[in-house]
């Protein structure tokens, strides 16, 4: 049983303001130590239920949040970008389930750091149509190559917004939003004790657990802060620009959907 975690920081129990959240904030070092140790129970939860291998990808940021030393010995660690596949970077088709610790609610929805890939770079984030957080493109991206995720961790928000577009998903809330930058969280031990069950579940049940289709249709709409930066965008071969901050581009799959967001984001400054 070979399983994949991705790790993000923003949904981790006890994170709650960009001082905690990126580098050079004060309290920076204590969160990579919360952010490190849920990706811990994520990977005893996963050999408590058979896994052969764990695969962990730090998917914060800059990717280089977890503490190297402080991980479990038995799981190897993708860190650092850029990195193709992003968030789920080491995912193979091989993998027999996927597990999403620290997400978050996406751009222009409720919830704490909501956002979609970048802050900075998009205001709303839709795929055909509809609102996508980086749950959604994990998903999709994990679908791509026949692997169902079986777990997402984080606030109320985006464990709701789980549950109800994927109820096969197990969820494990560790945080209530409060407001953007604030949140009423549970212990970090309590916290730990959920995720290694619930990713205990999320192995144990693999079996039960759809691959979604991907559509074979993936309009990509996105809201951008400022005019140049749209303007900019606008050059990639095959965007359109709807308006003064809003582009739309048509992927043929969710690899090149997330390669065209990469270069936007990159150009956000």
């Amino acid at each position: 049983m070979r399983v994949f975690v991705s790790v993000d920081m923003e949904g981790v129990a006890g994170v709650s303001t960009p001082d905690q959240a990126y580098h050079g904030g004060h309290n920076y070092p204590a969160s990579q130590r919360l952010m490190t140790e849920e990706a811990n129970a994520a990977i005893a939860g996963a050999f408590d239920a058979g896994a052969t291998s764990v695969v962990v990808n730090d998917a914060h940021g800059s990717m280089d949040n977890l503490l190297a030393e402080l991980l479990d010995e038995r799981a190897e660690l993708v860190n650092g970008r850029p990195k193709a596949q992003c968030m789920i970077q080491g995912l193979t088709p091989d993998h027999d389930v996927a597990l999403f610790v620290g997400f978050h609610a996406p751009a222009g929805a409720p919830g704490v750091f909501s956002h979609t890939l970048s802050s900075l770079a998009f205001t709303r984030f839709r795929v055909n149509g509809e609102t996508a957080s980086e749950t959604d493109l994990g998903v999709l991206q994990a679908a791509a190559l026949g692997v169902p995720v079986g777990l997402v961790t984080g606030d109320d928000q985006i464990c709701g917004l789980t549950r109800a577009a994927y109820p096969w998903i197990r969820t494990a809330q560790v945080k209530q939003a409060v407001a953007q930058f604030s949140a009423q969280s549970v212990h970090p031990f309590r916290a730990r004790e959920m995720i290694r069950a619930e990713a205990r579940a999320a192995v144990e049940n693999v079996d039960r657990m759809p691959v979604p289709a991907v559509p074979d249709r993936l309009e990509l709409t996105v809201d951008l802060k400022t005019p140049v930066h749209a303007e900019i965008g606008a050059l990639i071969p095959g965007m359109r620009q709807i308006d003064r901050l809003q582009l739309s581009f048509d992927a043929e799959s969710p690899q090149q959907l997330l390669d065209v967001c990469a270069l936007l984001w990159e150009t956000a400054g």
